[in-house]
């Protein structure tokens, strides 16, 4: 159990590069804003057939929660639409760089701050150099 959540995690990541490149090349056939659309439309569809045969939630609740939490689909359009634009320019690897810099220091952030209601995690000196050498790779990744 204990590897399960890392497991899936890798599985996300390979998802993430496929997704990367499909999108990119989608939107050299169809325009990046209209790639990105096409993805989204794709996920909803998938998203629904699963809630449909297999949610256990409650959807109506979204009407109660802080509205704060509703961006998720907003934060996720901002990503694609970056990705489809950026994978024809300088590859999966190096985009994916950028958004793994990203995420680590912004991740970092929101749990050194427990922002958005999450759990403290501080920011120690073996956090930053972490956060130092995401800087050099993505440097690396983008010499030529």
């Amino acid at each position: 159990m204990k590897l399960l959540f890392p497991l899936l995690a890798l599985i996300g990541g390979i998802a993430v590069a496929i997704q990367s490149q499909v999108n990119g090349n989608l939107g050299r056939n169809v325009g990046v804003i209209e790639a990105s659309f096409i993805s989204f439309l794709i996920g909803t569809l998938a998203l629904f057939f699963a809630v449909l045969f297999f949610g256990n939630g409650n959807l109506m609740a979204m009407a109660s929660v802080p509205k704060w939490q509703l961006i998720g689909g907003l934060m996720g359009a901002i990503y694609v639409i970056i990705l489809v634009f950026s994978v024809p320019k300088i590859g999966v690897a190096a985009t994916l760089a950028g958004i793994i810099a990203g995420q680590m220091i912004m991740g970092a952030v929101i749990d050194h701050f427990g922002l958005f209601g999450g759990e403290r995690f501080p920011v120690d000196a073996k956090k930053l150099v972490a956060i130092l050498l995401l800087f050099v790779s993505l440097y690396l990744f983008n010499q030529k």
